[in-house]
């Protein structure tokens, strides 16, 4: 665990509530997020989980519940808005242009920060040519920070799995997001390259201050990163609070850990 200050709350979730036509996602769930915390959701396949994501960065409309990020209550946000706001998203399945290099995806990472006109990118002038120098700075930073420098040239197609996942991790950060939401990062990864995933989560945390929100089937690394933990299951939440808490929570051990 690390010895970071965990500060105020910074999101709440209240009464959210989520349909697709009869079929009931998320009922009546209600958790917060503190500031520099690692906040675990799990549960088993089907639980709600990525859905719960989808809703807090605005790819899913809830019917009911409120969220409120930094103050700012609202039933949904679009998804922009939540960029603009810095929640930053990763996903299970890897969502990285496979033709491109690693630097060129990294890149696109950066395009929230752009403020020169198309004019200016065109002629490469004036605030173009100061923000390419400084995107250029904060992706190179962030390639030395995930240890990428081996493949910065390589086209993201012929990169191994683990690598893949590290890539999308570096492209969520790359727009400076003070809130990261990172669904299975490790999923599909073998030993070593979960060793270095949970290293890079938890370095984000520490020398970034972002604040992570987790969705992990391996609970050896919930429980070894995390500071709190939310359980859902069948769209319900079960549990809530820190990882030793809900480890021994009978409800939980029945729906969640006692399946393995």
């Amino acid at each position: 665990m690390s010895t970071r200050k965990i500060g105020e709350v910074i999101l709440k979730v209240d009464n959210i509530s989520l349909r697709f036509g009869g079929v009931k996602a998320l009922t009546n769930i209600s958790f917060d997020v503190r500031e520099h915390e690692i906040r675990a959701i799990i549960g088993p396949n089907g639980a709600g989980k990525s859905s719960m994501l989808n809703v807090i960065n605005g790819v899913y409309h809830p019917q009911e519940g409120t969220i409120t990020f930094r103050g700012e209550t609202r039933r949904d946000m679009d998804t922009h808005q939540a960029a603009e706001q810095g929640i930053a998203r990763t996903f299970q399945n890897i969502a990285l242009f496979s033709g491109m290099t690693v630097l060129d995806n990294i890149m696109t990472g950066r395009n929230l920060k752009i403020r020169s006109s198309f004019l200016e990118q065109a002629l490469w002038i004036g605030r173009a040519r100061r923000e390419e120098v400084e995107n250029r700075r904060v992706v190179e930073e962030i390639i030395d920070f995930l240890q990428l420098q081996h493949v910065r040239k390589t086209p993201v197609a012929r990169l191994p799995y683990g690598i893949k996942k590290r890539v999308e991790l570096a492209r969520a950060l790359a727009a400076e997001p003070s809130m990261l939401l990172l669904d299975e990062p490790m999923a599909g990864m073998n030993v070593e390259e979960k060793q270095d995933m949970c290293r890079f989560v938890l370095d984000t945390n520490e020398q970034f201050g972002t604040t992570i929100v987790l969705i992990e089937h391996d609970m050896g690394v919930v429980m070894d990163i995390s500071d709190r933990v939310v359980v859902l299951d069948y769209g319900r939440k079960i549990g809530d609070g820190p990882p030793d808490v809900v480890r021994n929570d009978p409800e939980v051990i029945k729906a969640y850990l006692g399946a393995h």
